[in-house]
């Protein structure tokens, strides 16, 4: 979708296809069309209109549209009430707006945004909502026509898309994360998902090495190499490295490093997951492909940080060759790791993309990101990302940032008890809690073993924001693209350089 930025309203002899002129309006707000942009024949229809069905009350979202003609229309959109008016409730209504007008199969609408506060997140909002994974549909001739462009008018337009530009490069990424997450997992598997990672962040600036199977056999990485042992498509770990210091690094520069875990499908291995549902489980790499589309969100807006993007790739199939419940692995960190269900493998895949950052690149802070366990959709649902930090300043920036991104965190208590419940009795860990309870914890506790000591780690189960079943007003259904503008903001709000 094409967004613009305009003082001036399209004129009569440009209106080739169907478009309507959005005025945005406040709960209890009386409709007075400027006469400079709406006739007074056209405002006195409108306000008939109104008079005379069913009232518009303004609430956010809420889209009225009445037609002028058969190419124009007028598009009344709530804004819900004043005194709360704020960039959340401001995506959330330009959401909406972009379900109404598709609905309508209007491809053009200007957003009367004069004066209005967060008209850059409306924008943002309609952008977030226009996104649809078609690659692999072919056009239909009764299909609606969708929303080509939306142009902001305002007399400080110019200001209003210095706003938004940021929010734009962001959702770049909210939409290659999203396209990764909705791909097909014959189409997106580890080599081929590398390659991917490449092509889309090299050309941005961002050095990428692929480590492959041989390379991680060699080094020792049991954990990850185990996972993806039952598939023909060997597992790749790549580490994507963006340096906007504008220096040149020495081994005493640390940066803040952006871990995902990248199972491309998880069958659950030997332990076979239920049938039903399974197809979802191409999402199971929603962790990486955050870390993707928060690094070119980052070089796309030339972040003056430095960030060490990695994620662990593997496919998690039952074989012959697969490994098994009871196998006894050996990590890289050189910690022995028993088995007891080979569907826990998100986290024997992070443990060696854990070690592999902090050995190599010495980070300062480290956030991951993992669809890790059911436990925490149990808990937390599709609303909140349940998130582990074992620092309390961190946790601060972590909310803070994800409160400005417009994405849900609850933090979740790390516990002496759980890490002790995943020491094993005949290696040095085991990659499953004792008991049924608190799954979701133990898996953190599992991950806080492969951390150095007094290293700064934030663990986010995104296991139910990554993924949902239903629309919301921003996101439509399946892949949601969660992480990239959290992890973006923390980035530039904590760690960039100050010149």
């Amino acid at each position: 979708m094409k967004i613009q930025f305009v003082k001036t309203l399209p004129t009569e002899q440009k209106r080739k296809q169907k478009q309507t002129l959005v005025f945005p309006l406040f709960e209890e707000q009386e409709f007075k069309a400027a006469t400079a942009i709406l006739d007074k024949a056209a405002a006195s229809r409108i306000t008939t209109i109104l008079k005379s069905t069913k009232p518009f009350k303004g609430k956010i979202g809420e889209a009225s549209i009445f037609y002028i003609d058969d190419k124009i229309t007028i598009t009344l959109l709530g804004l819900g009430a004043k005194d709360k008016w704020n960039a959340g409730n401001a995506e959330t209504a330009g959401g909406k707006l972009c379900v109404a007008l598709n609905a309508e199969g209007i491809e053009q609408a200007t957003l009367i945004a004069d004066k209005l506060k967060h008209a850059e997140h409306i924008t943002a909002g309609v952008k977030l909502r226009a996104y649809n994974f078609d690659k692999y549909k072919k056009p239909k001739k009764d299909d609606k026509l969708k929303l080509e462009t939306l142009a902001v008018f305002a007399a400080d337009s110019s200001a209003i898309k210095k706003a938004y530009t940021p929010l734009d490069q962001t959702i770049d990424g909210v939409y290659l994360t999203r396209n990764l997450v909705n791909e097909a997992p014959n189409v997106l598997y580890p080599d081929m998902y590398a390659k991917l990672i490449k092509d889309e962040l090299k050309p941005l600036g961002i050095q990428v090495e692929i480590l492959d199977d041989k390379k991680m056999e060699k080094l020792g990485m049991g954990a990850i190499m185990a996972v993806g042992q039952g598939s023909s498509r060997k597992p790749r770990m790549v580490v994507m490295v963006w340096n906007g210091t504008g220096k040149k690094l020495t081994q005493k520069d640390q940066p803040v490093a952006l871990v995902g875990k990248g199972v491309t499908f998880d069958t659950g291995g030997i332990s076979l997951k239920p049938g039903a549902g399974m197809d979802e489980m191409k999402m199971d790499m929603g962790g990486s492909a955050a870390v993707v589309g928060a690094m070119k969100a980052l070089a796309t807006q030339k972040s003056k940080s430095y960030v060490i993007g990695i994620v662990g790739l593997a496919e998690n199939m039952p074989s012959g060759d697969a490994y098994r419940p009871g196998d006894i692995i050996t990590s890289y960190a050189g910690k022995t790791i028993e088995v007891l269900n080979t569907d826990a493998e998100g986290r024997l895949v992070l443990a060696d993309t854990l070690t592999y950052v902090q050995k190599t690149y010495n980070p300062h802070t480290i956030v991951d990101l993992a669809t890790l366990t059911g436990a925490m959709m149990v808990a937390l649902g599709h609303e909140y990302c349940g998130t582990y930090v074992n620092d309390d300043t961190l946790w601060k920036q972590m909310e803070t940032a994800a409160a400005d991104a417009q994405e849900k965190i609850w933090r979740m208590p790390l516990d002496e008890a759980w890490s002790e419940e995943v020491v094993s009795t005949v290696a040095d860990l085991r990659n499953m809690g004792k008991g049924r309870f608190a799954g979701a914890g133990t898996a953190a506790a599992f991950l806080e073993h492969f951390i150095d000591k007094d290293r700064k780690w934030a663990h986010m189960d995104i296991a139910g924001t990554a993924w949902i079943t239903s629309d919301k007003p921003t996101t439509p259904k399946y892949g949601t693209g969660f992480g990239v503008r959290t992890l973006t903001k923390l980035v530039q709000t904590c760690y960039e350089t100050k010149n």
